[in-house]
């Protein structure tokens, strides 16, 4: 016995020093990774001394002699930072996710190879001008300057997470930049997925479905959806989305969660001090690090500072010493579904309009770590690729003996995007950006330009012209044989400039005449006669939700209580306390208050009762509220009030029976998570914001070290814009949010103040990490300056780049 217990004795001993030889490895090899930033290097494809200045917030401030070798240190600083993040952004581009991280990307390479997303930016590389090529070479070479200073020097591959992931970092190629701008206006694009929507929803209830999601702009009266096929046979349509996919941060192309943003200004008439103002936030799934990167160049044109994303050689929203700039997607219908027919007994030929066609077709094969390659045939037709997973609802909406292909804006193989948002970056003037602003294909853009004494705005991007006698006028897939389904050509928005009403400017992602979030905006903008930099602060991070202002009187208005209470305990003294804080709230989505949980899973179970019965399972697809359909049922618009009425029961029910239900069935389902005292639930509780490590980030264990979980105030329709996942176990649970915000105050321009979601550094244990991730919970921000000696002055460290030669 004693021998047994001095070698188990032995053994722990053992495990023990193992594990500890083990972590001291690992953290050795870690910490290698982390860049110094006092360090000096001498490099190849500068051709003169250049300075990397880092602010306190890991900020670089790039100082060199040539705008080419600003550019070279900004790809080095970029890959310092966010190595990992680039390689992850270059796979997704290219459909080679799935090499590195299993069969859970294979569906996701499949759709960007069937997109064509490289092979088109490859194509489109020729298409820049001769600034952009440089810019875009030099960025390169500094990209793989650091990969060369990294695999030199041992620094433990440049990043921590490549230890666990069999990449090989290939050298960075100008195309892979191109590549990342396809894929965020694929990710920024959600006009193919609201097609397919409707035209499920067209099947589920032809005479009503569509209204669910009905807004201004499209045709007044849409077809059925099954009499633009006839004779062909259409599944029923049945829940088709994962929650759980929703979550998967290996999803880099997720049309469910597009690109959003605000943008607002004001003249010098209605500032404080007699100068412009800019405010900007760019709203996009929540990771780790954030999408965006802080940085300023010192080019021959003058300092740009402000927001740019890792892997593209430009600032995309922000200032140079003359104009400001801010970005947000513009709400355009880019995109249409052609079904096209496949010809009976030959599967390699589809029906055009000339008759039967053969598909273009060729094959790719996808390599998927530790499983079998899998070999795909992609097929192209005049209409566009054929991309059967472009969304989980086409299978309902795609006739048997069809196939359905993609039109879109964004496949243009000679798309100057890249050289358009170049431009802007460098332009000096308004009139100059105009201009420059005209060769934007994708995505499309609302631009909001200021100078100190006039604010514009314009649109940009390519806009497809539709043939008045389409069928549906591009609102849901059409049969790709017919002439008057197919595109004539695109037009550029590039309109002249629009000054704005009464000294002041907004735009937002959605349309002007269904947003409930740009109503909001609007009238905070006018509720001041002058702003200063402090107001628009104050507006851009408001919580006010203007749906529950709106719903909660129409929805509740039979259900108030004014009676004696209930007895304590009881479902319907539950009830009355629900109403008695929803009588009194002002529509803050506060995360300290009970009033917006209670509203939204009240809202989010309205829907839910109301078509339930008429869509059946497909009503789990419906995942975000619609409060333009639920005012449209309580105000009984187009007849909607039949919502009401639960088609299954012999009972004919109304709307206000309904919203009692829901509101029991919410509290009910909140109890059972948060307990029975409604005065102590918290929005917070369950409005999570988790910024998900796109790499480690749905691990058990390392997911729980990497991600970056806090709660937060906001919701779906607040300024303060934070989208919920509306599914799942979590499904008030944020998905999306700001994850930059700027505020560039024209009368003193070294006043203005930036903030981005996590922090500059992508490496875990790097104290950049997460450094400006409760700075942005809080709504607070950091100072930019374009001052060089303020920027050497607050320097942190100074990276100097030598040429070799």
């Amino acid at each position: 016995m004693l021998i047994l217990f001095r070698w188990l004795l032995r053994l722990t001993i053992g495990l023990i020093v193992l594990m500890v030889l083990s972590a001291g490895l690992i953290w050795y090899f870690a910490i290698r990774s982390l860049p110094d930033y006092t360090a000096s290097y001498r490099v190849e494809g500068i051709a003169a001394p250049v300075e990397i200045v880092r602010s306190t917030e890991n900020v670089p401030h790039i100082f060199g002699q040539s705008d080419e070798d600003v550019f070279f240190a900004l790809g080095l600083a970029h890959a310092q930072d966010r190595l990992f993040q680039m390689t992850l952004l270059r796979r997704a581009a290219q459909g080679r996710l799935a090499e590195v991280q299993g069969p859970r990307a294979v569906a996701a390479d499949d759709l960007a190879r069937r997109l064509g997303l490289y092979s088109s930016a490859r194509a489109s590389l020729d298409a820049q001008d001769a600034d952009t090529r440089s810019a875009m070479d030099a960025y390169a070479a500094g990209v793989n300057q650091w990969i060369g200073i990294v695999n030199a020097d041992a620094m433990g591959r440049g990043a921590p997470e490549f230890f666990l992931f069999p990449d090989v970092i290939t050298f960075w190629q100008p195309t892979d930049s191109l590549a990342i701008l396809k894929l965020l206006a694929a990710t920024g694009s959600g006009a193919a997925a609201d097609e397919i929507l409707r035209a499920r929803l067209s099947l589920a209830w032809p005479d009503q479905g569509p209204q669910i999601v009905a807004r201004a702009g499209l045709p007044a009266e849409l077809p059925a959806y099954d009499s633009l096929f006839p004779g062909a046979r259409l599944g029923a349509p049945e829940r088709r989305l994962d929650p759980a996919a929703l979550r998967d941060p290996f999803t880099f192309l997720d049309p469910g969660q597009p690109i959003g943003g605000n943008a607002f200004a004001a003249e010098p008439q209605r500032t404080a001090a007699d100068a412009s103002l800019l405010a900007n936030d760019l709203h996009v799934g929540l990771t780790v690090p954030s999408l965006f990167y802080l940085a300023r160049l010192q080019l021959q044109g003058g300092g740009v500072i402000g927001a740019t994303v890792p892997g593209l050689p430009l600032v995309l929203s922000g200032r140079n010493p003359r104009l400001s700039w801010g970005v947000t997607p513009l709400d355009l219908d880019n995109a249409d579904i052609a079904i096209e027919e496949v010809q009976p007994g030959n599967p390699d030929r589809y029906r055009g309009v000339q008759g039967w066609t053969r598909f273009q077709t060729r094959t790719e094969v996808i390599r998927v770590l530790d499983a079998p390659a899998r070999t795909i045939t992609l097929r192209d037709t005049a209409n566009g690729p054929v991309v059967p997973g472009l969304d989980p609802g086409l299978g309902d909406v795609t006739p048997i003996g069809h196939v359905a292909a993609l039109r879109w804006t964004g496949l243009s193989r000679q798309d100057t995007t890249m050289s358009a948002l170049m431009g802007l970056m460098r332009a000096q003037s308004r009139d100059q950006a105009a201009r420059t602003l005209a060769g934007v294909v994708a995505p499309a853009l609302n631009v909001t330009l200021a100078d100190r004494s006039r604010v514009t705005h314009l649109t940009a991007g390519a806009a497809p012209r539709r043939d008045p006698a389409h069928p549906t006028g591009g609102a849901m897939p059409a049969p790709g044989w017919l002439a008057q389904t197919g595109w004539q050509g695109v037009t550029p928005l590039t309109a002249a400039a629009e000054r704005p009403a009464l000294g002041l400017s907004l735009s937002t992602d959605e349309p002007a005449t269904d947003d409930l979030r740009r109503d909001r905006l609007t009238r905070l903008l006018a509720d001041r006669e002058v702003h200063s930099r402090d107001s628009f602060i104050a507006a851009q991070l408001d919580i006010v939700s203007p749906a529950a202002r709106a719903l909660l009187p129409l929805v509740g208005a039979n259900l108030w209580f004014t009676g004696d209470p209930a007895a304590p305990g009881t479902p319907e003294r539950q009830r009355q306390d629900a109403l008695t804080l929803l009588a009194e709230w002002d529509g803050a989505m506060n995360e300290h208050l009970p009033e917006p949980l209670i509203h939204a899973a009240w809202m989010a179970a309205l829907q839910d009762r109301l078509i339930r019965d008429e869509l059946g399972p497909m009503a789990d697809d419906i995942t975000r509220l619609h409060p333009r359909f639920i005012d449209a049922v309580f105000r009984n618009r187009d007849n909607a009030a039949r919502w009401c009425n639960v088609v299954q029961s012999a009972a004919t029910e109304d709307c206000a029976t309904i919203a009692r239900q829901a509101l029991d069935r919410a509290i009910l389902d909140l109890t059972a998570r948060y307990g029975p005292d409604v005065t102590s639930w918290r929005w917070g509780d369950a409005h999570q914001a988790v910024h998900h490590h796109p790499g480690l980030g749905g691990l058990p264990a390392l997911g729980w070290i990497m991600n970056i979980t806090q709660s937060i105030s906001g919701g779906e329709f607040t300024v303060a814009r934070s989208g919920l996942f509306g599914a799942g176990a979590e499904p008030f649970q944020a998905a999306t949010g700001a994850g930059f915000r700027s505020v560039i105050d024209l009368a003193d321009p070294d006043s203005s103040v930036f903030i981005t979601s996590t922090g500059q550094s992508g490496h875990p244990l790097s104290r950049h990490y997460d450094d400006l991730a409760g700075l942005w919970r809080r709504g607070e921000y950091i100072g930019m300056s374009l001052d060089p000696d303020l920027a050497r002055a607050a320097s942190a460290g100074i990276t100097t780049l030598t040429p070799a030669n």
